[in-house]
């Protein structure tokens, strides 16, 4: 987007070029089906069965173990309710999930339980809800907080569940880590775990499940019996392909990138603070992941100043892509304890891998500014 300065990774990334290219031919001359007997279709499904491998690799986990779905959304829906629909019984969820989990947990008429000031989960009121509540068959807690780039230690809440819960899936949501942490690390402790290509420079439209053998659950599409049957409907082979590759590059480049990517965040963050008062930073550094700048600001409401902000072409944003022209203050800020005057002032400015010095000097720049016009016009 030339002449804007992007400061919102977090809602989505602009594709990598080695996502890009390999994405290419299957858009073009390499379209055939992969469920298909012939030559062409063979190619197409090899193409899959290798992307299947290199993603496995990436995760930790068997091939057999991941399956290719639309999303983080369809990913994090069919963990929940189709186990849900298989096994009965009950899901236990944070009150700072993404939508597409508490969606889920409140149409199952599940439990909600509390979270630090941090963002994390509470795990003494896990344990506690695990403890008092029969038949929970599904605990979902995701790896870092989409709003406010909060991390849970997901060793940690495995130990929680498998002691309070021991016959429950644990389930998270790891949408936003792949650019922060080593999926590796998380992957041996969870049952499920869902990814989105988009937050890690692959194209939108295409995700993973993991789903560990033995974890059976009723799919949610049913049809041509894709994906061992348990993800009906035709592969988007470009998509799976260039989702693969992009989580290679990811995890290649993840060891120098996020020094850089922590040091452009505290500066962009530090300029901020440092010219106009009443900025604060939501949560503290070392308990969020390098490329999160999640600030609360007193005197300002932030549809305001996101208006200025994209007068000015600064992409950022106030909370989840998924909750924008919402008029409620943040679900996730409320679980949190923020007030709610302060958390009217919220604003999420997320860092990538295309994220320069000029950006973040730009972006400060161009809030501090708007945040001073604000103040003086009065307007909140």
């Amino acid at each position: 987007m030339p002449g804007y300065t992007y400061l919102d990774h977090a809602a989505t990334t602009p594709m990598r070029a080695e996502a890009v290219a390999v994405m290419l031919p299957y858009l073009s001359e390499q379209f055939a089906n992969p469920s298909g007997s012939h030559r062409f279709a063979r190619e197409a499904r090899k193409a899959i069965d290798e992307a299947r491998d290199l993603v496995a690799g990436l995760l930790g986990c068997l091939p057999g173990e991941v399956i290719f779905t639309s999303g983080g959304t369809e990913a994090d829906n069919t963990a929940i309710l189709g186990t849900l629909a298989r096994r009965g019984g009950t899901v236990v969820c944070p009150a700072a999930e993404h939508h597409a989990v508490l969606e889920c947990v409140h149409q199952a008429h599940g439990h909600v339980v509390a979270t630090t000031v941090t963002g994390a989960v509470d795990l003494d009121a896990l344990a506690f809800t695990l403890d008092t509540t029969p038949d929970v068959s599904v605990v979902s807690v995701m790896a870092v907080n989409n709003e406010v780039g909060s991390i849970n230690d997901i060793a940690a809440v495995a130990r929680v569940v498998r002691r309070h819960a021991p016959g429950a899936v644990f389930h998270t949501d790891a949408v936003q880590a792949p650019s922060w942490l080593d999926l590796r690390t998380i992957t041996p402790h969870v049952d499920h775990l869902s990814l989105s290509a988009h937050k890690f420079g692959g194209p939108k439209g295409v995700g993973v499940l993991v789903a560990r053998e033995g974890t059976a659950f009723q799919p949610s599409l049913i049809g041509g019996g894709q994906e061992r049957e348990r993800r009906s409907g035709t592969h988007n082979v470009g998509g799976i392909v260039a989702m693969a590759e992009a989580l290679r590059a990811t995890d290649q480049q993840r060891s120098v990138e996020l020094p850089r990517l922590a040091a452009l965040r505290d500066r962009l963050v530090d300029s901020i603070v440092a010219a106009v008062p009443g900025v604060h930073e939501t949560v503290a550094r070392d308990h969020k992941v390098a490329g999160s700048a999640h600030l609360c600001i007193e005197g300002i409401e932030n549809e305001a100043l996101l208006f200025l902000l994209d007068e000015a072409a600064v992409c950022a944003s106030a909370a989840s892509a998924c909750a924008a022209g919402a008029m409620e203050p943040s679900h996730v800020l409320a679980a949190m304890g923020v007030p709610r005057d302060l958390a009217g002032g919220a604003l999420r400015l997320t860092l990538g891998a295309t994220t320069t010095e000029a950006d973040v000097d730009r972006g400060a720049d161009v809030v501090v500014q708007a945040i001073r016009t604000l103040r003086r016009d009065g307007r909140s």
